[in-house]
């Protein structure tokens, strides 16, 4: 066996391995799809691998033909025949059906219109910013995590008050900037239930790589439950330990940039952490959310995510954290 053909092997080789891993199972892949957009997305890629391969073949077969099959001298007429029709002809044939066909899918992924839910979200450094807004009532704020209702057709009004940010959940969609003074709109529908990643797609800073949030889809019943739950006001804490703590959290001062509604908190800088201790993770996906995690992203902050802009509460007696910690973690 050649050199050449050795190396042809081995790019093959990669290439295959590539996609099989690139298709494995998962709550952030885009080839797993949970989601209309990214079902259309999902097979546009694959359409697109088939006509990348069809080109690639085209080519080395033609210079096959030329270098070895054929490797007596060949008339100007018939090398031109050869360059014009497998080395631009058939590519652009086939570019062009992919592109026809990627753009034909375009309005589809676009449409916002029968929309059964509108959802604002900024991207904020190091996190996000969510609301609801249900017709006929008030608008819901939280903050980490989005759930959506299988089957509905989403549409997320996507905004930053920063620096660009970019929203992207894969196993649902596509991916859409945040940009400054400007409002984006981005139309998921999805189509299965579970849990699924979301990332900032977008270098914003220092803790870029610490911006995820998880997307839960839920049947249609459990969400409108869910919804609801999360307008009411939080409950008075249960525990002793959560009384000190809403206690030391307003003596703190935390509520003047934290909301939490039904209490005297109304602070509108940083997350709303009216039922906080019920979603899957803090700090935008960087923590867990039992009493432990609380406690130590109270006291260390920027260990945790650095430049964050809510500043470090290490200097507080530990009995003091650890109260604080019980009260957030009581907030469901």
């Amino acid at each position: 066996m050649t050199k050449g053909c050795r190396s042809t092997l081995r790019f093959s080789a990669l290439v295959l391995t590539t996609l099989v891993l690139g298709a494995c199972d998962g709550r952030q892949s885009a080839l797993h799809p949970a989601g209309r957009g990214a079902e259309d997305i999902a097979e546009l890629f694959w359409w697109m691998c088939i006509g990348g391969m069809l080109i690639w073949v085209a080519v080395l077969a033609l210079a096959y033909y030329v270098t070895k099959a054929r490797p007596e001298a060949h008339s100007e007429t018939s090398a031109r025949w050869l360059i014009l029709g497998g080395g631009v002809a058939f590519p652009i044939v086939v570019l062009t059906i992919l592109l026809m066909y990627g753009l034909a899918m375009m309005p589809g992924l676009r449409s916002a219109a029968d929309a059964d839910l509108r959802i604002a979200v900024a991207g904020e450094q190091w996190w996000w910013r969510v609301r609801y807004q249900p017709e006929g009532s008030e608008a819901i704020e939280l903050a980490n995590e989005i759930r959506l209702p299988v089957g509905s057709k989403v549409v997320f009004e996507l905004s930053s008050p920063d620096v660009i940010h970019s929203f992207w959940i894969p196993s649902l969609g596509g991916k859409m900037d945040m940009i400054p003074g400007r409002v984006n709109e981005l139309v998921l529908e999805p189509t299965r239930t579970g849990v699924f990643r979301g990332v900032c797609a977008e270098y914003c800073g220092s803790s870029h790589a610490l911006m995820e949030f998880e997307a839960v889809v839920m049947p249609v019943e459990e969400f409108d439950a869910w919804l609801a739950a999360q307008a009411q006001p939080a409950q008075p804490p249960r525990t002793e330990n959560g009384r000190k703590g809403e206690a030391a959290f307003e003596r703190n001062g935390c509520g003047a940039c934290h909301s939490i509604r039904g209490t005297d908190a109304d602070g509108m800088l940083g997350p709303d952490l009216t039922h906080v201790g019920s979603r899957l993770s803090l700090a935008a996906g960087t923590l867990g959310v039992d009493v432990a995690d609380f406690e130590r992203w109270i006291a260390q902050t920027h260990r945790i995510k650095p430049d964050a802009h809510m500043p470090a509460f290490d200097m507080l007696p530990e009995a003091e954290l650890r109260n604080m910690a019980h009260y957030l973690s009581e907030l469901k």
